[in-house]
């Protein structure tokens, strides 16, 4: 034991001052992933709040488009005004497209940091933007301006959507440490969650800052209605297809005696 130890302390004074050269890249090739997929339960609350309201509101607003209107805040009414009237001309699109993005970004932090409020508050963030959507894409829809969300948001929505949930999840660990701490101290319980939550939060940065260059470079220079779609779910697959497959936990190893 004691030759063990000698060995232990020996490597660490050897290699304590080697660079990590890896450590960013185990952050973000495994260890970013490990944690988005490890606790699936947050992940899918989050999905149905922001889903559930957006089918909701899309459905009232294809049947009661007036009313509806009324949810949509002011820098989205272009879009779910009707075509001929004000409508949504190229600038506008552009504006909306803009619009979307910043309100995205802001939704994502601010679902993860009102976790703190017991999740309450990510869950009511989370629901409340989800309504907001479904409204105007009910509203655009309804108005004949479907075809231009389409093309105007889905480029860099997808991901962007993609990002709120998973910054929401994390936000709601930090709740459910609250709620229900186990043996822990809740103290205990919301330090160890938040550790996990701020990996999560670190790691969905450069997510967010690929839906910018999307929207600024892509969905602003018109590419299209299907190229923008073909890229927004792509992108979208490949994060879901890299926290599946890059999530996966590592095999534990057999018990010693056994084949």
């Amino acid at each position: 034991m004691r030759l063990e130890s000698l060995v232990g302390r020996a490597r660490q004074a050897v290699y304590a001052d080697e660079p990590r050269r890896g450590s960013l890249r185990t952050f973000f090739g495994r260890t970013y992933w490990l944690r988005v997929r490890e606790r699936p339960l947050p992940l899918l609350v989050a999905i149905a709040l922001l889903l559930a309201p957006a089918a909701l509101t899309a459905a009232w607003a294809l049947h009661d488009t007036g009313a509806a209107v009324g949810l949509v805040p002011q820098q989205f009414r272009g879009a779910v005004e009707p075509v001929g009237d004000t409508g949504m001309t190229a600038a506008e699109a552009t504006a909306f497209s803009g619009a979307v993005m910043t309100n995205n970004i802001n939704v994502t932090f601010l679902a993860f940091a009102a976790g703190i409020l017991f999740g309450l508050g990510t869950a009511l963030i989370v629901a409340y933007n989800g309504a907001i959507l479904g409204a105007v894409v009910g509203g655009a829809i309804a108005n004949g301006n479907g075809a231009g969300i389409a093309e105007f948001i889905t480029a860099h929505g997808v991901i962007e959507l993609s990002c709120i949930v998973v910054a929401a999840a994390a936000g709601m660990r930090m709740g459910y440490a609250l709620v229900a701490p186990g043996a822990r101290t809740r103290l205990d319980a919301l330090a160890h969650e938040a550790r996990a939550a701020v990996v999560i939060v670190l790691g969905t940065i450069p997510w967010v800052i690929l839906a910018g260059l999307i929207e600024g470079y892509v969905t602003r220079a018109g590419f299209g209605l299907v190229p923008g779609i073909m890229l927004g779910v792509g992108v979208g697959a490949l994060y879901w297809t890299l926290v599946i497959v890059r999530g996966r936990p590592a095999p534990q190893p057999a018990p010693a005696g056994h084949s």
